[in-house]
């Protein structure tokens, strides 16, 4: 059963760093899109930024670019979100979000459509001083 796992969210100072995990389990992470994204309190779920396991090819929102950082692990099966300079407005549920639909990955990756196929349960990410 496809499986996945986020962690690595907490409390940490405007200004400070994070790195989010998403553990995959009853699946490898080659040839799927890794998403993660993000939900504040009454606001919608956004796209924040997406891998391509295939090629590594990496997708970003304009809103964190040169802040977040995408990574994968292999050995570990596991895909990173490194966040530095954390804003206050960055406070939200963190979910990571696999699909092995490669041929929808400008939906997926750059329109940022929440169709995928599998989905975390969530790290909470506060930035608060």
């Amino acid at each position: 059963q496809l499986q996945l796992v986020e962690s690595g969210g907490g409390l940490v100072q405007p200004g400070g760093s994070l790195r989010l995990s998403c553990a995959a389990s009853g699946f490898t992470l080659d040839y799927y899109a890794i998403g993660w994204f993000r939900q504040a309190p009454g606001k919608e779920r956004e796209g924040v930024s997406c891998i391509s396991t295939n090629d590594d090819s990496t997708y970003y929102a304009d809103s964190v670019k040169g802040r977040f950082t995408i990574s994968r692990d292999n050995t570990k099966n596991t895909v990173y979100l490194q966040i530095d300079s954390l804003k206050p407005e960055d406070t939200a549920v963190y979910y990571c979000a696999a699909d092995s639909r490669l041929g929808q990955l400008f939906r997926l990756c750059v329109l940022w459509d929440l169709d995928f196929g599998s989905w975390g349960q969530g790290t909470q990410v506060t930035v608060s001083s």
